[in-house]
């Protein structure tokens, strides 16, 4: 996991292709994930892709636990780049995901939400499910040689959905089957975010980029930290079974 100098420098330059500058280099965002360096995982399965707003609104249904939300004051306190126009399609009218989005990963909800839908999946299905360690995210998502992509060690930009398309927003999980990682997973780079359950310091790692970002942001091995209580429409999530 993590990158060697080479796979940084990759990320660089596809990123200043991508934004037109080379505003990530300078700000040192790919630099934390050196070295590159082999982990090893206990055995585990995990979801082929992100949980979806209809399989989320089962939960919601079932356990009456919040929907996804988040206020115009509350999003203007995070200081984020979208204003809450961009909030409005993901918003849900009364326990009920947007029509248009019910195939489409599941946002605006924080870490605490998706360990609790984590916790009620296990109950019903009697399976140790949790959120992925960065660490079993990362080997699902580049297979035990440290891929640069899921599908291999060359950008493709048609093989996700990230901002080198307009960027519209979330798209029905698993549209890039090209994109796949040597396991089968889906929607590893681009979509959105997936929450992991690394945390220091009240900040979660969270992995893949987003249908927002371009192409470097969206390789698996970077590293970027977020607040737990974030709700946010570029972060969604996928869980593993621990198989034990």
């Amino acid at each position: 996991m993590g990158s060697s100098a080479e796979q940084i420098e990759a990320g660089y330059q596809i990123s200043q292709k991508g934004y037109g500058h080379d505003g990530v280099r300078q700000a040192h965002w790919f630099d934390n994930e050196a070295p590159q360096r082999t982990a090893h995982t206990q055995a585990f399965k995990i979801m082929q892709t992100p949980v979806t707003q209809a399989e989320y609104a089962i939960f919601v249904k079932e356990t009456g636990h919040r929907a996804p939300f988040v206020s115009p004051k509350q999003w203007q306190a995070y200081h984020l780049a979208h204003p809450y126009s961009h909030v409005r399609p993901y918003l849900w009218e009364h326990d009920t995901p947007p029509k248009d989005k019910l195939e489409h990963p599941v946002v605006l909800i924080n870490m605490d939400d998706a360990q609790r839908y984590a916790a009620w999946l296990s109950e019903k299905t009697g399976r140790n499910i949790r959120l992925p360690s960065e660490k079993q995210w990362e080997k699902a998502m580049r297979g035990v040689h440290g891929l640069l992509y899921p599908w291999g060690n060359s950008y493709h930009s048609d093989y996700l959905n990230n901002a080198d398309h307009s960027p519209d927003g979330t798209m029905p999980v698993g549209s890039f089957p090209q994109g796949a990682s040597p396991y089968g997973v889906l929607d590893g780079a681009g979509q959105v975010f997936e929450w992991t359950r690394d945390i220091q310091h009240g900040r979660a790692t969270v992995k893949g980029g987003s249908w927002d970002d371009h192409g470097g942001v969206c390789r698996p091995a970077a590293h970027h930290q977020r607040p737990v209580s974030l709700k946010h429409i570029l972060i969604g999530f996928r869980l593993v079974d621990m198989m034990h």
